[in-house]
């Protein structure tokens, strides 16, 4: 009995568990050490430790390259070892960041932005920049922001930033918009921020987004700055021009694509023709010919945008040419102030508005308007909509009669409208802002769902909107262009302003909330 009794009493525990960050024993050479000159840092902690998602997390400033070598990655160990591969410049203070990346082996407990810092000089540099992010177009900037200074002396262009490291660097990482580049010397730097996609700490703007301080700044200085973020604008440029099917060429592109000029340069017959259309689904402009040209295997042509020409040999061989398709959109359910779409995947040559019906529930012919987008071929049927009422639109036979004289079979289409009390409508009154302005409600994710333009004061109201959470913006169009213009390193042009209402909207069914919106 006193036996069970004694083994009755209860298992022993696994203890507290541990919340402890590990602990550096010794550094070699030490940290902050001056007149450094070696080729390998040995860091030894107290426990087994791993090192996290280092590529992210750490920040060399100055960069080297080529980038040390350092260890463990994915093993645990008590030592953290750097082998410096790079020439170091003389009289300069390097900092190793390591952010979060350190963590104990256990538990993972992490060693909160360790820094190791060293000096190639005699003395240890210890000026700071400081400030923020924001971005352009989002309520919230991106995480792991790299911001960086490029020393403005003799040599400096602008152009530095697409060819050369910057002498300091930083990263917000990703829990925070500020930022902060430490054990910097005295001088006057250009600031600049980028969403670095590729980690190469160079700009490239097919990728990455850049902001940036029109003016250089001086070191030291006790200013916070504010960087905005945003995404250039592609500098127009054509891709790779290669053909794909029979008499169509693919031009991929990159910037404006609606201002680009493609002109054929080679011999062609008199019955020759073109058109050209943007492709639905790639960034490319599709480029159709006819007639089929037997006696050659190249084209020669000319391409021409703002700022822009450059010319390319497309080899060319007998291929099947597509089929003619044809889509329509929406489906199901039409919003009352919503366009029925029809679209083609080659060229309408010739539309037959006759052969096109509207009708609703009643088989009551609905009166419509029609009006083709030829870079999009895309066909807009345009008419007045009621409440919970039923539309078929019918295509008869040879209505479309596409590039290559492909016709289109008989086609219905069945949509419905709901009520007026499935959806709510938003009035937005603006206050303290000049004009014009584009006023918008976007997802989370930023993207426009519904937008007004405004020229006046003036009510805008947003009608039959989804039912959905939404955010308010507001595009101030300062070159009174009618649309959002990006910024310009290049040009130092800043982005056009955007001014967010601070709190969600929640649309609901059947209801009809004003905002009133004082810009800043």
């Amino acid at each position: 009995m006193l036996l069970a009794n004694c083994a009755n009493k209860g298992r022993p525990g696994g203890g507290d568990k541990d919340v402890t960050p590990p602990v550096i024993v010794k550094s070699e050479p030490e940290n902050f050490s001056t007149n450094f000159n070696e080729t390998e840092i040995k860091i030894t902690f107290n426990e087994y430790i791993k090192i996290n998602n280092l590529q992210k997390q750490l920040i060399i400033s100055p960069p080297m390259d080529p980038a040390p070598e350092i260890s463990p990655q994915g093993l645990a160990s008590k030592y953290i070892t750097i082998k410096i591969k790079d020439t170091l410049d003389p009289n300069t203070t390097y900092a190793f960041n390591f952010g979060n990346s350190i963590v104990d082996n256990n538990e993972g407990n992490p060693y909160p932005y360790y820094r190791y810092v060293f000096s190639t000089g005699n003395y240890i540099d210890s000026l700071s920049v400081k400030g923020n992010i924001i971005d352009a177009t989002l309520r919230k900037p991106d995480d792991f922001v790299s911001v960086m200074l490029y020393e403005m002396d003799s040599t400096y262009t602008d152009s530095i930033v697409y060819k050369k490291q910057p002498k300091y660097i930083t990263n917000t990482l990703d829990s925070t918009t500020t930022f902060s580049i430490d054990n910097i010397k005295a001088g006057t730097y250009k600031l600049i921020a980028l969403k670095d996609e590729n980690q190469d700490s160079k700009y490239q703007q097919r990728s990455d987004k850049i902001g940036f301080l029109e003016k250089p700044i001086t070191v030291p200085t006790d200013t916070l700055y504010t960087i905005k973020l945003f995404k250039e604008a592609a500098d127009p440029k054509i891709i790779n021009p290669r053909l794909i099917s029979g008499e169509k060429i693919a031009f991929g592109f990159e910037g404006d694509y609606e201002k680009m000029n493609i002109q054929i340069l080679s011999n062609t017959p008199q019955d020759f023709k073109s058109r050209i259309t943007k492709d639905a689904k790639t960034d490319s402009l599709n480029y159709w010919y006819k007639p089929r040209l037997k006696d050659t295997d190249s084209l020669l042509f000319k391409v021409s945008n703002t700022n822009y020409s450059e010319e390319f040999t497309v080899k060319i061989s007998e291929q099947p040419r597509d089929t003619l398709v044809v889509k329509a959109s929406p489906t199901g359910t039409i919003g009352f102030e919503e366009d029925f779409k029809i679209s083609g995947n080659i060229p309408f040559e010739r539309i037959a508005k006759k052969r096109i019906s509207v009708k609703d529930k009643d088989s009551t012919d609905v009166a419509f308007k029609i009006k083709l987008d030829s870079l999009s071929n895309t066909l807009t049927v345009n008419f007045d909509k009621t409440e919970s009422n039923r539309y078929n639109i019918q295509v008869l036979p040879n209505t479309f009669v596409d590039f290559f004289d492909n016709k289109n079979d008989t086609l219905n289409y069945t949509i419905s409208t709901k009520t007026f009390a499935d959806y709510g409508n938003v009035r937005v009154n603006l206050k303290n802002v000049t004009y014009p302005v584009i006023v918008q409600l976007t997802d989370d994710k930023g993207e426009v769902k519904v937008e007004k333009y405004s020229k006046k004061p003036e009510p805008i109201d947003f009608k039959y909107v989804t039912p959905n959470t939404y955010y308010l913006r507001v595009v101030h169009d300062s070159n009174k262009n009618g649309q959002y213009d990006s910024g310009n390193f290049l040009k130092n042009q800043q982005p056009e302003k955007i001014s967010y209402f601070p709190d969600p909207i929640d649309v609901r069914a059947n209801w009809d909330p004003i905002i009133d919106f004082t810009l800043l």
